[in-house]
Order: C-alpha cells, then sequence, then structure tokens
C-alpha cells in the first residue's frame, strides 16, 4: 500500500460518533433487553442530531458475563439481539441516511466459550494450544506470577484437565489470545475483513494495546505503581508492529475509521498509535483525565477530583498529540464509567447548565467527539437503594472483595460502588413518559432511573433550549468551523480554581471557550497578551453558551455557576 492511502481517511475530523449500548437502548421485542432493530427504529433521531458514524458495541454470540465482550463466535450475532438479516438492515439503514458504522472488536481476549478455547483446553499437544497464553504452575504450585485481573484476583485460572494455567486479565471467562502466535493473528484479521467485506466502515478496538505481552511473565515486584503486572502488557514489545499488520491488511485497504481504546498508556504511544504515517489507527482513546478522583490511582477509594489535574492532562494531550501529529478520540462518558454529569458537576439543580457546559468544552477542543447515549439529554448517574439492583460483574465483584480484602462495611462498600459502578451508565435509555421510559414493554434487564418523567428524549426534542439541543448546535459547528479541526490548542487559565478556559487558533479564527465548573459565581480574565492578540478591535461572535444570557466578550468574563460560552474571532 502507498501512503496516499492515509489521507483519504480524514473524513472522521469533522464527524462525531454517538456510542450505542444495544442492551439499554431500545426494546422492539419486549424481552427487557435493547435489539439491533431498536437501533433502526431511532436512526431518524440520530440523523436528527446530527450524527455521523454510529458505534454499535458487541453483539456478537457470547455468555454474557461482561455484557458481550466475553466473546463466543465472531461471525455470529447473538439472538438476543437479532439476526444477522436485523444487522444488514441496520447497515442499509444507515447508508441511506449517509451514515456510518462502527463496531466493536474484541481480540485481547475470547470467552471461554469459544470453539478456540474449547479446542486449547483439550488437550497440551490440540493445534490450538498456542492460541492462548498456558503457563505452568509456580514452583509451589500456585499461580505462574503475580499479575492481577483488571476485575479483581490473580490473572490466572487453573485448568485441571491439563495441568496449567491460562490468563485472564479482565474476567475468569476471558482468555486472553497468544497473539505471538501467527496463526491467531491472520485468524483475526480474517474475522476483521468479514465485517469490513459486509459494509461495516470503522472499528473501535477494546483494550488493543494489551495484546502484547512480555514473553518471560515476570512477578511485579511493585517498583512501578500500582504494582499488577500491567507494565508486562501495556503498549507491550510487539504492539505497534501486530496493529499495522491489521492496516496494511484491512483497515488501509478497505479505508477504515479505527479508534483504539488504549488501557493505561502514554501520550507518546498514542502519538504512534494515530499518526498516519505510523499506519495503525485513524484515533486512540485514553483514560488519565478520567482517573482524576482516584486516590493515588485506586479506583475503588473515593475523593472529590482534582480539577487542576483533570485541565492539565487535557491540555497535555491536546498539546502532545497536536505536535506529534496524533488525533484524539474526545470523551468524558462510555459504558465503563460514571455519568461525567454526576462526576464533575452538578447533577441537580444546575443539571441542564452542567450537561451543556461539560459538552461545550469538550467539544470545542481537538479531536473527534463520542457522545454517549443519553448524555445528549443529561442523563445522571441513576439512584441507587441497594447492592441487589446492581448487574455488572466488575461491581458485583467489588462488593465481596472491598469488604472480604480491604475491611469495608456493606454500607461502606455499597456508598463506594454506587459511585464508580459501570452500570450507571448502562440504564436504559430515557425516551419518555411511558412505563420503563419507553425502553422496553417487558421487565427491563436493568433499572431504569426514577427520573425519566423529567429527563427523557421527548421533552428536549421539544424544547428548544434543552440539552440535546445544545448539543445537535455542538455536532452542526464541528462541520462548519475549520478552527475546531485545525485550530492549534491554547491554555488560558493560568490554574484558576473555577474556570477552564482555552484557545483554538489556526492564523484564520480564533475559537475562544470559557467554562465555569463550579456551583458559585465567578470572574475570570483573559490574559493580556491573548486579548491583544486575537481579539482587541475584533466583532467576537457568541456561537454558543447555556445561560439566558448572551454576554458579548469582554477581557473580564463574568460567570454564573456552571456557565460555559464558546466565542469565534474573525482574524
Amino acid at each position: 500500500m502507498s501512503s496516499k492511502n492515509t489521507e483519504p481517511s480524514s473524513w472522521w475530523k469533522r464527524s462525531t460518533v454517538y456510542q450505542v449500548y444495544p442492551k439499554s437502548f431500545n426494546d422492539t421485542t419486549g424481552s427487557g433487553t435493547g435489539d439491533i432493530r431498536g437501533l433502526t427504529e431511532k436512526l431518524d433521531y440520530l440523523q436528527h442530531l446530527g450524527i455521523d458514524i454510529v458505534w454499535l458495541q458487541p453483539v456478537y454470540v457470547s455468555p454474557q458475563r461482561d455484557n458481550g465482550y466475553d466473546v463466543a463466535d465472531y461471525y455470529r450475532i447473538n439472538p438476543d439481539y437479532g439476526t444477522m438479516e436485523d444487522f444488514d438492515e441496520l447497515l442499509a439503514a444507515l447508508k441511506a441516511r449517509d451514515m456510518k458504522l462502527m463496531i466493536d472488536i474484541v481480540v485481547n481476549h475470547s470467552s471461554t466459550d469459544h470453539e478456540w478455547f474449547k479446542q486449547s483446553r483439550s488437550s497440551r499437544d490440540n493445534a490450538y494450544r498456542d492460541y492462548y497464553i498456558w503457563r505452568d504452575p509456580a514452583s509451589d504450585g500456585g499461580v505462574p506470577n503475580n499479575w492481577q485481573s483488571k476485575f479483581g484476583g490473580p490473572a490466572w485460572q487453573y485448568d485441571e484437565q491439563t495441568g496449567q494455567y491460562f490468563l485472564t486479565l479482565f474476567d475468569q471467562t476471558q482468555a486472553d489470545l497468544n497473539w505471538e502466535n501467527e496463526e491467531v493473528r491472520r485468524a483475526v484479521r480474517d474475522m476483521i475483513k468479514f465485517w469490513a467485506e459486509k459494509g461495516v466502515d470503522g472499528f473501535r478496538m477494546d483494550v488493543i494495546n494489551l495484546i502484547s505481552k512480555d514473553q518471560r511473565f515476570p512477578d511485579d515486584d511493585g517498583s512501578v505503581p500500582p504494582g499488577d503486572g500491567r507494565r508486562f502488557y501495556t503498549d507491550g514489545p510487539r504492539v505497534h508492529e501486530y496493529i499495522t499488520e491489521m492496516y496494511e491488511d484491512v483497515f488501509g485497504p478497505y479505508n477504515m475509521v479505527t479508534v483504539g481504546e488504549m488501557s493505561s498508556t502514554t501520550l507518546e504511544h498514542c502519538i504512534r498509535y494515530s499518526n498516519p504515517a505510523s499506519r495503525e489507527f485513524s484515533m486512540t482513546f485514553n483514560f488519565h483525565h478520567l482517573k482524576v478522583d482516584y486516590p493515588n490511582g485506586q479506583k475503588w477509594e473515593l475523593m472529590p477530583y482534582d480539577f487542576e489535574a483533570m485541565k492539565q492532562l487535557f491540555s497535555e494531550w491536546q498539546t502532545g498529540m497536536q505536535a506529534g501529529g496524533g488525533w484524539n478520540a474526545l470523551f468524558l462518558n462510555n459504558h465503563d464509567q460514571p455519568r461525567a454529569l454526576s462526576r464533575f458537576a452538578d447533577d441537580g439543580e444546575y443539571r441542564a447548565e452542567s450537561a451543556k457546559m461539560l459538552a461545550t468544552t469538550l467539544h470545542g477542543l481537538q479531536g473527534t467527539p463520542y457522545v454517549y447515549q443519553g448524555e445528549e439529554i443529561g442523563m445522571p448517574n441513576p439512584v441507587w437503594k441497594d447492592t441487589s439492583e446492581f448487574r455488572d460483574i466488575e461491581s458485583t465483584n467489588m462488593i465481596r472483595l472491598l469488604q472480604e480484602e480491604r475491611g469495608k462495611s456493606a454500607e461502606e462498600a455499597f456508598q463506594i460502588v454506587k459511585e464508580r459502578s459501570r452500570d450507571n451508565s448502562r440504564t436504559p435509555m430515557q425516551w419518555d413518559h411511558s412505563a420503563n421510559a419507553g425502553f422496553t414493554t417487558g421487565t427491563p434487564w436493568l433499572k431504569v432511573d426514577e427520573r425519566y418523567p423529567f429527563i427523557n428524549v421527548k421533552d428536549q426534542m421539544a424544547d428548544p433550549n434543552s440539552v440535546y439541543h445544545h448539543y445537535r448546535k455542538l455536532i452542526t459547528l464541528r462541520k462548519e468551523i475549520d478552527v475546531l479541526t485545525d485550530g492549534l490548542y491554547e491554555r488560558l487559565d493560568d490554574a484558576h480554581p473555577e474556570v477552564f478556559a482555552y484557545a483554538r487558533t489556526n492564523g484564520k479564527e480564533s475559537l475562544i471557550v470559557v467554562s465555569n465548573f463550579r456551583k458559585q459565581d465567578t470572574v475570570f480574565r483573559l490574559p493580556d497578551a491573548v486579548w491583544t492578540d486575537h481579539i482587541a478591535g475584533k466583532r467576537p461572535e457568541l456561537l454558543v453558551g447555556n445561560t439566558k444570557a448572551k454576554p458579548r466578550l469582554t477581557q473580564d468574563i463574568t460567570l454564573s455557576p456552571y456557565a460555559s460560552y464558546m466565542w469565534l474571532v474573525q482574524q
């Protein structure tokens, strides 16, 4: 392939992606679980919002231990979600609307129900044995090393039949594939090609930077926190080689949009993953900005988020990726995170202002924005009553482990998991005032948040000042204003305790974004140099704001609680 193929892919730089968690989006059968036809039924809604790319999370055959990220057959649709005919209808309906489909590819691991793994564990000399990572017990008969699972507990499972352990970095039924095996890599590429041939336009690659492990499989001595083994398999020794193989075989020839989910990664690696010259991915997700409320990096402890750390991380990744030619996937919400509205702002009195403020702040940055279902109507974390309401395997594991291993009381464990649970983002989509928020006529698989009569799509579409219409405006601006795509980033707020402010400039126009992240009035002064160089004597246009006020851009800006504004200045 010649390098000229990298440039046409840049169509996604002006796009906005909408993430669909199919189990909770829209149920057309009354099963209590969303389905593929439920998504097809709502495409007019997504088109009206302005969405270009729909990211559909896994709908493959799966035992659903990890809600579909434990794939048992990469080529078949889970009957709970519908049929391959339903999937083809979805593709055709998207293409008719000039929208594109991105699907999840989960190939760091498969389910232990996958035929490859069943063959692999059947005997040590089976042809599929080397498809997974098997190791002998340690000298004491225990696990091969001290690596820890992301879901808690050791990262190894013992197999009685063959007397060896297999690696499971996530759930104990999610066996890590052995990417050192060329046959595994070829099988993965063939599978991705199958979906590309079907007409899928892109792929989101699940925890893809974990596929290359240090083949010594050493113990982690704890010298580099958190000491759970991740430094021996994160951005591993051959990871770029493996991804380039996929690019050369599938991503490049089919002109796919691709995003790599990068666990505990570095800026340097993400530049390489997403710089077109590397021939790897279109863009990357990193999660550092979503760990600013983890005390000492501990997810399962609580603290107020570190606002300054958040601003520094956004700024570091903006300037770093720009300097290195990489591209960010912009997000505050997804299926693995609590709702950003509840986490970083106010989901009560100032819910609408807060939701709009977070959206404006994110959508003004350079990168491709991702909207997670319900975010566009300001869905908060649900009201949890007790632990029996949780469904996520990580959450139910941690309720137990926090008590057994960390000495928490049952109430303390509940309070922590209530804030951190992935189920916060997985409650059913709130469509209208009818029973179960219009999600299903049956019994929902996970509770519907009790506030749906006040927070739903129907009401928001009818209200021109709603969170929904604010998102619609931001998504439209990205297609119309060049500086949102090509403008260089400059942070303006100088560690202001309440405000995050930045500029984007491309020599022809400047964008000024100022957001108050606090529940109090504040004043922010633009730096003299910025005012003189970019604004003085010009006529700035207010593109979008989240209050009834329509302020002119002045050097001293008065901000009410959670106020946020975006101005355009023509040079």
